[in-house]
């Protein structure tokens, strides 16, 4: 039986902003987007992942402004990233082991083609044997 590799089940779309965007403005692109995260960049380095959750949690919750705190501010630092050739038991795996919902994924010469979520796995079917 073959296995359901990354590529299989990624989100192949990636959005990038700068840090210095607003929580607004990132909220209103993920939204128009239907996706609910972005890749922070500083320059041309990517420097972070900011989430829905993320700007419901850190921002909102805390009472920041939304028209005023920036991505850069509240955004996950630790850009974790998985083959795209990697299967699925080995990204839920490292999804695990490092206790994030999601991982950037990536080509063999490591350039980011797409982001891989709990809720992308949720659509993979099960086996009766685990």
């Amino acid at each position: 039986m073959a296995r359901t590799v990354v590529a299989d089940v990624m989100t192949r779309q990636v959005v990038y902003l700068p840090g210095e965007t607003t929580l607004d403005e990132a909220a209103q692109a993920m939204r128009d987007r239907s996706i609910g995260d972005v890749v922070v960049t500083h320059g041309p380095t990517m420097s972070g992942l900011v989430t829905d959750r993320d700007i419901v949690v850190r921002a909102v919750a805390e009472g920041l402004p939304p028209d005023t705190t920036t991505l850069e501010s509240i955004a996950s630092r630790e850009l974790i990233m998985v083959e795209q050739s990697a299967t699925v038991e080995e990204a839920v795996r490292a999804m695990r082991d490092r206790g994030v919902r999601r991982l950037l994924v990536c080509d063999a010469d490591r350039q980011v083609v797409g982001i891989l979520s709990m809720s992308d796995l949720a659509l993979v079917p099960t086996s009766a044997s685990a």
